[in-house]
């Protein structure tokens, strides 16, 4: 089994010998002596990207200091190309679509760079993005890794380049074959694999692919691919004969390489945990970090291209990206007004600056404070509070609770990331009386519609049991206060707060489930909830 040491050098190393049919490497690891041990390897001649980077840095642009200063257009090469062999990119988890997109058009180029991105993610759901992984033919996890397993390793010597090299035509079928069963849907996978094989054979000296150098391939390539594992059928076929003594050249044929002997391989380079989930057939995916939604704005966030804006929109011009938009039509206009001094720049070349920034998001607790077990789930729903503003500070969440019981609804906590302001005013809470839910339904719209115009980004968790009894008017009506809820759940789904429904009943109510639908949100039946389990129901909504 290879250690994550000897697959990162490993991988280097076939890099270093064919960096275009290998694409390049993730390396998911946090800052320590273990990837600076590795980052310090790296050929010094490389070009370092960052995923904040503009455009016109990636991909070049006008050289406006050169143009002004020459009197003619004057472009500038971006990074990605420029005459360079390796890009490095730190911080790969935090890549845009945007980026992303740009880069992944400069790999699929002939004469494409090799990229080693350093993902640098605090958790599972902060990865480099699929579609940049996907053209990467290695990934290599130092987490856990100690400083007694780093080591000196193999490294590829300057005179190995990648020639031609032996292998039987079988083995396109054999590598897409694998693929397929593990699930892996990609077909750079297989090519990958191809050009690992043979640039590990060149590694060793040898002109031709043995059978090590596709263990090591499909162990480095498809390992972290693969999505399941393959069901083993079974065998009523009689055993096959005895094969005949067969020479060592033959034995050498790799075409006889038994499948089940390099899915051991890739057994082996998977951790035991994505391993368990592999053969329950729930390999994890990426998911969203639950933050709050993208905004567009002008004045804070990060940096975004600038676009053409009308003259009197309000939006702060961008000079740089004016003057590079006006530069270009400079000759045909100067024909026009031969005498006007310096730049002619009209309304049509003005540009917005932009930038996008994640809102923080709020939690609205909205809690049935009536009935008999009103103080358990006051209770619990305190506890689940508390257990995400713990969490809170890594998240940018807010959160409020709102009781409802007898005629009205009361904001017992207004929005707040404090949990010392948490714990105190929510000491006592009060209990008992009707179910006036369309009124704490009112009251959750009327604080969401107060965050969103703060700039927060509202979630209302309801907890009930669903036996609606009061209506909006306060008079004790079922059936009005049922058709009040329902009001009141398309008045917040026209309002595009998202939202979770929780029923706390003893057993599922309906009425809770066509409501979460109304809301246009989850239902989620928790009978015997607690603080951990509603915060658990709650985190998995919003896919934490």
């Amino acid at each position: 089994m290879m250690e994550p040491w000897d697959r990162a050098i490993t991988a280097r190393a076939l890099l270093a010998i064919d960096p275009a049919g290998l694409g390049g490497m993730t390396l998911r690891a946090r800052s320590g002596p273990a990837r600076t041990a590795f980052v310090n390897h790296i050929p010094k001649s490389h070009t370092r990207l960052h995923p904040a980077m503009a455009t016109d840095d990636l991909i070049g642009g006008i050289d406006l200091a050169s143009t002004l200063e020459s009197g003619a257009l004057k472009r500038k090469h971006g990074l990605l190309y420029r005459d360079t062999k390796l890009l490095v990119l730190g911080m790969a988890e935090r890549a845009d679509p945007q980026f992303t997109t740009l880069l992944a058009q400069r790999m699929d180029m002939d004469d494409s760079p090799c990229l080693i991105a350093l993902d640098e993610g605090a958790s599972e759901d902060e990865t480099l993005p699929a579609s940049l992984a996907d053209r990467l033919a290695f990934h290599v996890n130092f987490d856990g890794l100690a400083i007694s397993d780093i080591g000196v390793g193999p490294n590829a010597s300057e005179t190995q380049t990648y020639g031609n090299v032996q292998f039987p035509k079988t083995l396109y079928h054999d590598l897409v074959t694998l693929a397929a069963r593990l699930g892996i849907d990609s077909l750079r996978a297989p090519i990958f694999a191809l050009h690992a094989s043979k640039a590990h054979a060149l590694f060793r000296g040898d002109s031709t692919v043995r059978s090590e150098d596709i263990e090591i391939a499909v162990a480095l390539v498809f390992a972290h691919r693969a999505t399941r594992l393959p069901q083993e059928a079974a065998d009523d076929t009689p055993p096959a004969p005895e094969p005949e003594a067969q020479s060592e050249e033959q034995q050498e044929n790799i075409t006889e390489l038994p499948q089940e002997i390099l899915l051991e391989a890739i057994k082996a380079a998977l951790p035991p945990n994505v391993l368990a989930n592999l053969a329950n057939g729930t390999a994890k995916r990426g998911k969203g970090a639950g933050s709050g939604k993208r905004r567009i704005g002008n004045r804070r966030g990060r940096p975004m291209p600038a676009r053409d804006t009308p003259a009197k929109s309000g939006s702060r011009i961008d000079l740089m990206a004016t003057l590079r938009a006006g530069i270009p039509w400079q000759t045909l206009r100067k024909r026009a007004l031969p005498d006007h001094a310096g730049a002619i720049i009209r309304p049509s070349d003005l540009r917005a600056k932009r930038y996008q920034e994640h809102s923080d998001r709020l939690l609205i607790f909205t809690v049935d404070a009536s009935g008999s077990a009103a103080l358990a789930r006051l209770g619990e729903a305190k506890g689940a509070v508390e257990l995400l503003l713990a969490q809170a500070y890594a998240r940018r969440d807010h959160v409020a609770l709102i009781a409802f019981r007898g005629t009205n609804a009361e904001v017992l906590l207004h929005p707040t990331r404090s949990l010392v302001q948490t714990k105190r005013q929510l000491a006592s809470l009060p209990g008992g009386g009707g179910t006036p839910l369309a009124t704490g339904l009112s009251a959750a719209i009327d604080m969401a519609d107060h965050a969103k115009r703060k700039g927060l980004t509202p979630t209302v968790v309801l907890l009930t049991d669903g036996r609606s009894n009061i209506a909006l008017d306060g008079t004790p009506n079922r059936a009005q206060a049922a058709s009040d809820a329902t009001a009141m759940a398309d008045a917040l789904n026209l309002q595009g707060t998202d939202a979770v429904v929780i029923d706390t009943g003893n057993r599922p109510e309906r009425s809770l489930a066509d409501l979460s639908k109304r809301l246009g949100g989850a239902y989620v039946a928790l009978p015997r909830a607690n603080a951990q389990r509603l915060s658990a129901a709650v985190a998995t909504h919003l896919g934490q």
